[in-house]
């Protein structure tokens, strides 16, 4: 199963990579697949590629979402 996970640009590099942060830890992404993406833009990673712009809001909504549902299943046994 693969997960697409909202990041924040910190760094854009002139051969469309970047670098974007979650949870402070930084990862190498490709935003060559979206226009116009700058620093502090919160994007959508799928595979080490950026593929979709998110505003604030809509992004803080997913980053919420993956952390409620780290919560459900912390402590919950695994079969």
């Amino acid at each position: 199963m693969c997960l697409a996970v909202p990041m924040k640009i910190v760094e854009v590099k002139e051969n469309g990579a970047g670098v974007c942060e979650l949870e402070n830890v930084r990862y190498d992404v490709d935003l060559s697949l979206i226009e116009e993406t700058g620093i502090n833009d919160f994007v959508i990673v799928h595979a080490g590629f950026a593929i979709e712009k998110l505003d604030l809001e809509e992004a803080n909504e997913r980053l919420q979402l993956f952390k409620d549902l780290a919560e459900t299943y912390a402590g919950a046994e695994v079969e």
